[in-house]
């Protein structure tokens, strides 16, 4: 069953890019004639190579870039969550969430929040007792109470170890589904690409050089053919040939007390998002 609804023509956009060039100094443009929409709900992942204006995107986008007038169209109520927490130290987990909030009940909203990504045991500790996956969860819950209709995601999984990034990838399928505000997810990886998005971008000397709508059914795994079929298209528009062949790699074919790593890492990759999968498709 498809939790998510294709998005119709109807939608209205949120994001409206109109042909964006950014440079700095004498440098050659980093965006040159970019055209980009994104429509209320919709999750869109955007791939690119280092260097290739990604966050540079990204942060015009969030305003901490200024674009020139009448280039780029963005809701007033948006949010960013960095590949760092950001956390302030002097200041409690619930009062990182609540900073900023102007409404009465700051505190009863950032609780709220912290709950809804499983923090509401950590309300009064200090940021630097967190784990990793804590902070970035905090982070998260900082973002998403403020309701923005636009959430952009930078990197926000890349400095967390493998088994907490799949579960926060999870989480944030789960917040989305329950907020559906549109999202832009600036990432390196492919897999992640296409187990969160609606679509995917692939940023190309300045443009967006390829525009897939991910046609997937919800929720998502590795293991599927049209998964592992779109994962190769998007590797080929990013320069890259996969080593290795997809196929399950028998254990006799790696010397004895070794395992054929990139086949090892796709099973337990796999069964950490099957579960998570099925818990999202009870909830």
């Amino acid at each position: 069953m498809n939790a998510h609804p294709a998005l119709t023509v109807r939608q209205h956009p949120v994001v409206h890019v109109s042909n964006l060039v950014r440079s700095f100094g004498r440098g050659p443009n980093i965006l040159d004639g970019l055209d980009l929409t994104i429509r209320a709900g919709e999750f869109v992942a955007l791939l690119g190579r280092s260097g290739s204006g990604k966050s540079t995107l990204l942060r015009t986008l969030a305003g901490l870039d200024k674009a020139p007038a009448g280039t780029v169209t963005v809701p007033a109520e948006r949010a960013v969550v960095f590949q760092e927490p950001r956390l302030i130290p002097w200041k409690r987990v619930w009062a990182n969430v609540a900073l900023g909030l102007r409404t009465p009940d700051p505190r009863e909203r950032a609780v709220a929040a912290l709950s809804e990504v499983g923090l509401s045991h950590r309300l009064e500790a200090w940021p630097l007792t967190l784990s990793g996956g804590e902070a970035q969860r905090a982070a998260l819950a900082r973002a998403l109470v403020r309701e923005p209709k636009l959430l952009l995601l930078d990197e926000p999984f890349a400095a967390l170890d493998a088994l907490t990034r799949l579960k926060t990838q999870s989480l944030v399928a789960s917040l989305w589904r329950a907020h559906r505000p549109a999202v832009l997810l600036v990432t390196h990886d492919v897999d992640e690409a296409l187990l969160l998005a609606d679509r995917v971008l692939v940023l190309d000397q300045g443009r967006i050089g390829f525009d897939l709508h991910v046609n997937l059914d919800r929720p998502r795994r590795h293991a599927q053919a049209a998964f592992a079929s779109l994962r190769t298209r998007l590797l080929r528009e990013l320069g890259v040939e996969e080593e290795y062949p997809d196929e399950p790699v028998a254990e006799t074919s790696a010397p004895v007390g070794t395992r054929a790593p990139a086949a090892s890492n796709r099973r337990l990759e796999e069964a950490v998002w099957t579960a998570s999968a099925d818990a999202l498709a009870r909830s």
